[in-house]
């Protein structure tokens, strides 16, 4: 998933999701059996499968990928890299389920301290599973987390075309604020994207964390 980099995934969420820890369980529950769960390596079969069968739903929005990508050891060595910025502090890392099946995920990419304070948020949702809201819900959770983690701003990228991911920003808080030339390599070519941002406070609380 490439930073900032927002796929489809329409609809507003229903329901109030809740969070907490069971049985091994750590993440939010939303309606209808699905949930968003902390990125662990137990995930990597199910996450290589989901990219596998989502080959030609996320083609237009990533980059062009490796056939090694869509494999379990491809995922693994990629789940067992975001885990290291997360414990770096650069990242966070969630993925969305329904039931046992993996259907989407959600990553805050880029954290910076100091004075920015900042993050990229991305997420995609699996084709069998748009119009049900989880995309609205995953980028409102990555802003929740990103709030408690004491960050001011999110940013996220989209390309032009991507009205549907738009949709989500705006209702999800976020405000365009320009266009990027040429600004990410999708889908095989340089692309033009629509940049968004939410100040998640109008302040900094205290000092920032150098």
């Amino acid at each position: 998933m490439t930073p900032g980099h927002l796929r489809a995934g329409n609809s507003a969420s229903s329901g109030d999701p809740q969070v907490g820890t069971s049985a091994g369980f750590n993440g939010r529950v939303l309606p209808d059996g699905y949930a968003i769960q902390e990125l662990t390596t137990d995930h990597a079969a199910a996450l290589a499968a989901a990219y596998d069968r989502n080959r030609e739903h996320l083609a237009p929005w990533d980059p062009v990928r490796p056939s090694a990508f869509f494999s379990p050891a491809g995922q693994a060595a990629d789940v067992v890299a975001r885990l290291d910025a997360v414990r770096r502090g650069l990242g966070e890392s969630w993925v969305l389920l329904h039931g046992d099946e993996l259907v989407g995920r959600v990553n805050l990419n880029n954290i910076v301290r100091g004075v920015f304070q900042s993050s990229s948020v991305g997420y995609w949702v699996d084709r069998d599973h748009l119009g049900r809201g989880l995309a609205t819900a995953a980028v409102g959770h990555a802003a929740e987390q990103a709030i408690a983690l004491g960050l001011h701003r999110l940013e996220a990228g989209t390309l032009v075309h991507n009205t549907a991911s738009q949709g989500v920003l705006r209702r999800s808080g976020f405000t365009e604020y320009g266009r990027a030339a040429s600004y990410l390599f999708i889908a095989g070519e340089w692309q033009d994207h629509l940049l968004f941002q939410r100040i998640l406070h109008d302040r900094p609380a205290g000092n920032p964390v150098a």
